[in-house]
């Protein structure tokens, strides 16, 4: 099989192939794939601890790098996922918030390795697209929200 030309890296202190379990558990279209093993010691690790985990994430070709607590995530990377109704987003919210992560406001969350993540119903994304007063009500409905209400913003969208 063909390696993508284009891998995202996701830094983890040492917990990638935890990680990509847990995402291929919780988003369809996910999974974990090969695991490389350090063949020497290195600054945060031994030799045949894992070093790298190929997984997929909502189709999505990704690569996790246990390197060490030196590097923390921030929110400047998110892994967005568009959600169909509030039964999809309160599943995924509930299952990365209730793992150990942290809610954040406007739909994102962080996973418990500090990932962040927007869990983002398609009605919200539509709104904001359709722009003018549509738009400026569901924005400011947004905006006082953590977990997305999809009830919410389909009334602020409607006026």
């Amino acid at each position: 099989m063909t390696k993508p030309k284009n891998t995202i890296c996701v830094w983890y202190d040492k917990d990638a192939e935890a990680a990509a379990h847990f995402y291929a558990k919780t988003f369809p279209d996910s999974a974990v794939g090969a695991i490389t093993r350090a063949p020497g010691d290195y600054p945060s690790g031994k030799k045949g601890d894992v070093l790298v985990v190929e997984f997929t994430v909502a189709g999505i070709p990704c690569m996790g790098l246990n390197g060490g607590p030196e590097i923390k995530h921030n929110i400047a990377f998110s892994f967005q996922i568009a959600t169909d109704d509030q039964e999809e987003t309160d599943r995924y919210w509930n299952a990365i918030v209730g793992n150990g992560g942290k809610e954040n406001a406007c739909g994102w969350c962080s996973d418990k390795w500090g990932v962040n993540w927007q869990i983002t119903p398609r009605v919200l994304t539509e709104a904001l697209a359709v722009g003018g007063d549509e738009a400026k009500r569901a924005f400011e409905a947004m905006m006082t929200m953590r977990k997305i209400d999809v009830a919410a913003i389909e009334k602020a969208r409607r006026g």
